[in-house]
């Protein structure tokens, strides 16, 4: 698991072995199962994850149950509900395993602790944060000027293997699409 998260950091900041051993030992190590909940609404959210294994997907459910998949999250990226664990309050998303999982998980204290005391990590998760942004961008122009077929696209360029991971519904869901639309698109 270590070698996951070292390599995932190296990939913007160099890193001595003290130093990785003194991050790593803020996380905290958690196994899932298929469809158990790293987060569920209403829970506090503590923190924010790393995934090393597995699949999960953020969602929000409306007041119909209808559910709108915010984000998928497979190895070397982070999920969680950013507001909640920013802001210390309660989850508005859910967060599910499409499959097994293993995740590291950071406390907002223990990433506010090894940034203020390594300047470089600060920059990584500043980074990272900016990345996130322009991703949440790039979808939400998605949405307003991409029709369902150039959305789907745009997803088979950018993520290929996440189509052989998820059932075509969460595909659908994710873009927005009824599961009968996006079978006709993908015909």
């Amino acid at each position: 698991m270590s070698i996951a998260l070292r390599n995932h950091f190296e990939k913007i900041i160099p890193l001595t072995d003290q130093e990785f051993e003194y991050i790593f030992s803020h996380f905290t190590i958690k196994k899932l199962k298929k469809y158990q909940f790293l987060i569920q609404g209403g829970d506090n959210v503590t923190n924010d994850y790393f995934v090393v294994k597995g699949l999960l997907k953020a969602y929000h459910v409306d007041k119909e149950g209808k559910e709108y998949i915010m984000q998928f999250a497979m190895e070397d990226w982070w999920v969680t509900d950013y507001q909640a664990y920013f802001s210390q309050t309660k989850a508005t998303l859910n967060v599910d395993c499409i499959e097994e999982v293993e995740v590291l998980g950071l406390s907002l204290q223990n990433r506010d602790k090894i940034c203020a005391e390594l300047p470089k990590i600060e920059h990584f998760f500043r980074l990272k944060c900016n990345m996130g942004y322009v991703a949440l961008q790039r979808r939400i122009l998605s949405f307003l000027k991409s029709n369902a077929k150039e959305r789907y696209e745009q997803l088979m360029l950018q993520y290929p293997n996440l189509f052989q991971r998820v059932p075509k519904t969460l595909i659908a869901s994710y873009l927005g699409v009824s599961r009968e639309t996006l079978s006709r698109i993908t015909l």
